[in-house]
């Protein structure tokens, strides 16, 4: 099986998946009876009564079934990594922004692998401030027309032979996914935000690993395990190390950055918020199947599509369970509990029904029982709520009108959740 896993080429992936929809489920009434398993079960049976529990054997247990059958395992921070201030802007967006860009070297090879991070902080601020970090799909040029930032490189794939390849951004994309950002809006209400193209560290396609940072871990002559970390691992250790420099910056609080993921880089967030204690909040926007959306209620997209059409992002391990979603040890409200205590907020879209998002709410209300142990609120709800009807605890969800993207309600209400936990920033 794990032969045919590497055969599989691109375009044959994309093709089958198109295929495959033609039986997805979409009828709630053809959902299966399914039982989750509940994360308050030792492995051994036992159920767990106090936090210590919960904080020295369950979390544990359950993070090492998901590094096995899921996510593969991810590796610390890389000996030699430094930061190099590559540009500083203190009046910046008409002289409401600090505008810094930082490059991430990963090993002492400066012509090695390397992210950029795009950083704004409110001007007027008179201490650290928290900040807003999330990947992003289009290059850190996309998400705002200031000019003053740095055209990178993008993997895009070449019309002739259809193979992808890095091609330098140009002008015109500027601000093309700003709609997506909203970073006006989040530094008017006294955050910073943070962002990096997701192709800096590891390139989306499948044979996409030899050009990211997966091979400064690399042995040589190792074969590689079916429970080795795959794209989406390697996007959240590069959120890990933008953490690792944001604890750096002196007009930031590290101690209060929101990880913010869409899509694919919503399960990446979930992923990177149960791995890395450092991230104060987490939100999960339209993740979907392998995100925060149920696998067991076989509803839109299911594991066997996730593994066909995307074969690079989870760990060979995954394709255990296509068509098996029973046989899973673990669920997406466990992924969710693994952030307990700290906040978490699961957002969907109305029209988004590939992404499930009475599953995405199903499983942040089934991870509640975590919350509860640990003296938090959970969702508190089974129902779920109506449209642009938000429920903020220490689990915060809510579902809107739109389709599949990031929108100014959604920022809106992200913001809102940082408040209730942080306090507003002065």
């Amino acid at each position: 099986m794990f032969a045919l896993r590497f055969a599989i080429p691109l375009v044959l992936a994309a093709s089958v998946a198109f295929a495959q929809r033609t039986d997805v489920n979409y009828d709630e009434s053809k959902v299966p009876k399914y039982v989750l398993p509940d994360p308050l079960v030792l492995n051994n049976g036992k159920r767990v009564g106090d936090a210590r529990t919960w904080t020295n054997t369950r979390r544990p247990e359950i993070l090492e079934l998901f590094r096995s059958n899921v996510f593969g395992r991810i590796p610390g921070r890389p000996q030699g990594m430094t930061f190099e201030l590559a540009e500083i802007n203190q009046q910046t967006l008409g002289g409401s922004a600090i505008r810094k860009q930082v490059v991430v070297y990963f090993s002492k090879q400066k012509d090695g692998p390397k992210m950029e991070i795009l950083l704004y902080v409110p001007a007027g601020a008179r201490k650290p401030v928290p900040v807003f970090l999330g990947l992003n799909f289009t290059g850190n040029h996309s998400a705002n027309a200031d000019p003053g930032i740095r055209l990178g490189d993008l993997w895009q794939r070449e019309p002739v032979n259809k193979k992808q390849a890095k091609q330098r951004a140009t002008d015109a994309s500027r601000g093309a996914a700003a709609s997506r950002w909203q970073i006006e809006k989040i530094l008017e209400r006294g955050y910073g935000v943070a962002t990096i193209y997701y192709g800096d560290i590891e390139p989306d396609f499948d044979g996409g690993m030899p050009y990211g940072v997966r091979p400064l871990f690399a042995k040589p002559g190792e074969t590689r395990a079916a429970d080795a970390w795959a794209a989406i691992g390697a996007w959240a250790w590069g959120l890990s190390r933008a953490m690792d420099y944001l604890e750096t910056d002196k007009n930031v609080d590290a101690r209060r950055v929101v990880l913010m993921g869409h899509s694919r880089l919503g399960k990446t967030a979930l992923w990177a918020g149960a791995e890395e204690p450092r991230f104060a909040i987490v939100i999960s926007n339209d993740s979907g199947e392998g995100g925060a959306a149920l696998a067991r209620r076989r509803f839109g997209e299911r594991v066997k599509n996730l593994n066909t059409s995307f074969p690079h992002w989870f760990a060979d391990n995954y394709w255990k369970f296509n068509d098996r979603e029973d046989d899973l040890p673990i669920d997406a409200h466990m992924l969710i509990a693994l952030i307990a205590p700290r906040p978490v907020y699961v957002a969907s879209a109305q029209e988004d029904q590939w992404a499930d998002p009475k599953g995405e709410f199903l499983a942040a209300s089934a991870a509640g029982g975590v919350y509860k142990l640990l003296g938090k609120q959970g969702l508190e709800t089974d129902q779920m709520p109506a449209i642009h009807q938000p429920i903020m605890n220490t689990v915060g969800y809510h579902i809107r009108a739109g389709k599949h993207d990031v929108t100014a309600y959604d920022w809106d209400r992200f913001l809102d959740f940082a408040d209730k936990h942080f306090g507003r920033p002065r």
